[in-house]
């Protein structure tokens, strides 16, 4: 089958839609990448089990919502998908080595770094690369502040550097500096008001904070790297999957608000819809957790998890 029939072929697994509607309008659903499979589950994020499948092709990695859909990296295809809330409704062929995504708040266009290149421009609604820019190393975490305007891309999984990137104009990138934290990078994160950018280490414990403008303002401790950080009202989440922990600091102080026990090997993570979900690459199971980082469940989903997102609405 080529990836023109799968796209045309591919669908949920047997679940009505009005099942799917239904369920929709009562939770928010994650969805989950199978890293060892051809499929994603949607995970219901208040009964706390697997909903429904969607097949993909074969060993999705990440994946992020860009507004009513998904980007999903396949790392060893070098191929990127789109997905919807029910099928994978574009494959994208000529992405080189894809590894994580950032959405752009217009809806359309997401950034995939692209670790044999740099960073790639994608648009989600019609399926295809619409710009590149250049980066050194090896690029994988991004994020962006909430105007679009900056993008800020780490470099490898423990790299000297991290780049910073103009992305006003999402179609004509352009980079803007190179930024040498104190330790090696791994995961960076742009806060909700766009004030500061996290960056998480590959190789010691710490925690940097930047200001906007690529001043570092402070460190912190941090459990075993790598870390990865995203963002709630007022707080930030920063996991350590081989410590096997989430910690919950003030946005304000920085002050460590609170430690939760999840399952070693839960590295990604991402906060939304009064949740925070965190999938474990070596138990392969989703971590949900509330909005102030109370365990909530460990649902199994497959043999392997790399990362998951909030499922379109």
């Amino acid at each position: 089958m080529n990836r023109r029939e799968f796209v045309a072929a591919a669908v949920v697994t047997p679940f009505s839609l009005r099942t799917a509607l239904a369920a929709a309008a009562r939770a928010p659903f994650a969805l989950v990448t199978c890293d060892e499979e051809a499929r994603l589950a949607v995970v219901d994020l208040a009964a706390f089990r697997i909903e429904r499948w969607i097949a993909c092709p074969a060993g999705p990695r990440a994946i992020e919502l860009v507004a009513d859909r998904a980007v999903v990296a396949h790392w060893a295809l070098g191929s990127v998908s789109v997905v919807d809330r029910h099928r994978v409704v574009h494959v994208i062929d000529d992405v080189g080595e894809p590894r994580y995504a950032a959405a752009h708040p217009d809806g359309v266009h997401a950034f995939v770094t692209d670790s044999s290149h740099g960073l790639a421009v994608v648009d989600a609604q019609r399926g295809r690369v619409v710009g590149r820019v250049p980066l050194p190393g090896w690029p994988r975490h991004v994020s962006l502040d909430p105007a679009g305007r900056t993008a800020w891309v780490g470099l490898g999984t423990s790299s000297t550097q991290v780049a910073v990137v103009n992305v006003s104009e999402p179609r004509r990138p352009h980079r803007l500096a190179l930024v040498a934290p104190p330790f090696r990078a791994h995961d960076v994160g742009v806060s909700p008001d766009g004030r500061e950018v996290w960056v998480t280490s590959g190789a010691t414990g710490e925690t940097a904070i930047y200001a906007a403008g690529r001043r570092l303002r402070s460190t912190l401790g941090a459990d075993a790297a790598p870390q990865h950080v995203t963002f709630g009202p007022g707080v930030a989440y920063v996991t350590s999957g081989d410590s096997g922990t989430l910690r919950v600091h003030s946005l304000t102080s920085g002050r460590l608000l609170r430690t939760t026990r999840i399952p070693v090997g839960s590295y990604n993570v991402q906060h939304g819809r009064g949740r925070v979900i965190t999938p474990s690459l070596s138990r392969g199971t989703l971590t949900i957790l509330d909005a102030r980082g109370a365990l909530l469940a460990s649902v199994p989903v497959s043999s392997s998890c790399h990362d998951a997102c909030f499922a379109p609405v």
